[in-house]
């Protein structure tokens, strides 16, 4: 099988609340930068836009346990310590 030379990074925290979100944890919502939230944090603090872009967030897709042994998951935490509030959606 042929990877992709790119990988998405796979981070295992929420940014809001600091919520372990390992790689195979279907409760992990991304924008396009690659911006993770819990799905907790995603539905009730910032109603489905990510604070940082202003994207749309969307369930993580789970990477295979064969492709993890190869490409794993980030171990690098992002937490915003001022929290997290919603930002308007770009129009």
């Amino acid at each position: 099988m042929r990877w992709p030379e790119q990988m998405l990074e796979l981070r295992p925290n929420c940014e809001c609340c600091d919520r372990d979100l390992p790689p195979q944890s279907p409760e992990a919502r991304i924008c396009t930068f690659e911006c993770t939230f819990c799905a907790d944090c995603t539905d009730n603090i910032l109603k489905g836009t990510c604070p940082n872009c202003g994207g749309n967030l969307v369930p993580r897709p789970l990477r295979p346990a064969a492709a993890l042994l190869r490409h794993p998951a980030s171990t690098q935490r992002v937490l915003k310590p001022q929290g997290c509030t919603a930002k308007e959606p770009i129009q």
